[in-house]
């Protein structure tokens, strides 16, 4: 998905001089008050901030205003308009040079908490364009996709795993509009995939965190209609929703358990949670038991299995004893090279070649997170490179690849309630180029585990949208589970 606020179809005619249709840079739904900064320039001049202003759904904004609008959603789907205030009008298929920066927070990934009341750190992602855009009035046509696509084998009894598949595999193109969300669950079922379906709420919900009757009744005839099973419903806890402090912990409680009745109003027997605080877990088991939903803590790269932060929360799973608590296991954790996808990212962001091997070099080694974002940072500024240039790369290189074992799988289990089957790429020999799938299939195998495998293609985070068909890849993911699978059945 490309770290981008403007696209090719962006520059609009407007009343008040032009304007910028904008995308969300990022694959869930944000709140307007993660928005911290937009600034244009124009043909080479720099916009005067009060010629700015943000139109979202009908209403416009002032930009100093957009930090406290801490209840306006910005959902995934919706494109609101930059309008750029100007005596002389633009008109259709004029050209001009537009540059953008843009800098938001990711309200629900928290780098620390706030101190004395104060708001916590957030991952940021900068987001900075140049492009000559031709004025138009109107989205540009989604592609033609393929659909002359064999069917799948059939699942078996004897199959382990149930396969499936969380949303968040088409996020790019659900971003885009090249589908609804009838149309998306059309297509999965178009090709094969499935039974089992995820959702991360923050990205499907038109009226997130909240799950309205007419979703409801959406998503239920397309269930029917389609045979679909609910696997995993994906709740966030946005802990930055405001600027000014962190949620309290009424407040955590009170967003987890509204996404907690609207998983049980879809139907859903599992809750992804994010935070696993004792003293909010504590309160959240009692409505789970309610709502016979089970909790899983995501164990996501970096983090493994037996990291401390995991270990803590193990610690609160043996004390407050309930069969509703387990863990998503997140393939992302368990990998044995950094993803060529990223690595054609950052080197299209302009890393040359010493920079890239020295990025896996830094990768490889088992210093924390942060610590090594810092060193490649200070790589970086070292050779004068702007770490800006990379967006949120310079990040999510570090927090999205893991290089744990994929035998400490074995050390939890017992615990797993669901999988993440997390991939990158499918190589033309149908294998996982930085992943390695027939070991992860043969350690959950031998442990026991026989929930759903929900595949997940996270290349949207890196690729350029178009650039490959990530539901294809995900059928052609699924081939190689199921051969992995029966590789180990006896004869």
């Amino acid at each position: 998905m490309p770290n981008g606020l403007i696209h090719d179809d962006s520059l609009r005619v407007h009343p008040d001089g032009l304007a910028l249709s904008l995308t969300i840079p990022w694959y869930r739904s944000l709140w307007l008050s993660s928005v911290g900064t937009l600034q244009v320039t124009l043909d080479g001049e720099p916009v005067d901030s009060a010629d700015l202003s943000l139109e979202l759904a009908g209403v416009r904004y002032a930009l100093e205003d957009l930090p406290a609008q801490s209840d306006v959603l910005w959902y995934l789907q919706e494109h609101p308009l930059l309008i750029v205030r100007r005596a002389e009008l633009i008109a259709l298929g004029e050209s001009h040079e537009v540059a953008i920066l843009g800098e938001l927070r990711l309200p629900y990934m928290q780098i620390a908490p706030g101190q004395d009341g104060g708001p916590g750190m957030y991952v940021p992602n900068v987001v900075r364009q140049t492009l000559t855009l031709v004025a138009t009035d109107r989205d540009a046509a989604p592609p033609a996709l393929v659909s002359d696509v064999p069917p799948p084998p059939a699942a078996t009894e004897e199959d382990p795993f149930k396969l499936g598949l969380t949303l968040y595999s088409a996020s790019a193109e659900f971003r885009a509009g090249w589908y609804d969300f009838d149309g998306l669950l059309d297509r999965v079922a178009e090709l094969g995939i499935g039974p089992g379906i995820e959702i991360v709420a923050s990205q499907v919900l038109p009226t997130y965190p909240v799950v309205s009757d007419e979703f409801v009744r959406t998503w239920r005839a397309s269930f029917d209609r389609h045979g679909f099973d609910e696997s995993s419903f994906g709740a966030n806890l946005d802990m930055g929703r405001r600027r000014d402090r962190d949620m309290s912990p009424d407040e955590e409680f009170e967003f987890s358990e509204l996404l907690f009745r609207g998983a049980k109003k879809l139907g859903f027997p599992l809750v992804r949670i994010q935070s696993a605080k004792p003293d909010l877990l504590r309160r959240l088991l009692p409505v789970a038991e309610e709502l016979e939903l089970a909790l899983a803590y995501e164990i996501h790269a970096p983090m493994g299995q037996n990291a401390p932060e995991i270990l803590k929360v193990r610690d609160v799973y043996e004390q407050l004893d309930s069969p509703l608590l387990g863990f998503v296991a997140d393939f992302s954790s368990t990998m044995h090279s950094m993803s060529p996808t990223l690595l054609r990212a950052v080197r299209r962001a302009g890393l040359d070649d010493d920079a890239v091997e020295r990025l896996q070099q830094i990768w490889a080694t088992d210093a924390s997170m942060r610590d090594r974002q810092q060193e490649f940072i200070a790589y970086l500024q070292s050779r004068d490179f702007d770490p800006g240039r990379l967006g949120s790369f310079a990040h999510l290189a570090f927090n999205m690849h893991g290089h744990v074992d994929p035998r400490e799988w074995g050390d939890i289990m017992p615990q797993i309630l669901h999988v993440h089957a997390k991939f990158y790429d499918i190589d033309e020999d149908g294998q996982e180029p930085a992943i390695d799938y027939p070991e992860l299939v043969r350690v959950f195998v031998e442990g026991g585990y026989r929930g759903y495998w929900s595949s997940e293609w996270e290349g949207h985070a890196f690729a350029e949208i178009g650039e490959v068909d990530p539901l294809i890849l995900v059928r052609r993911q699924h081939d190689l589970i199921r051969k992995s699978m029966r590789e180990l059945q006896p004869a």
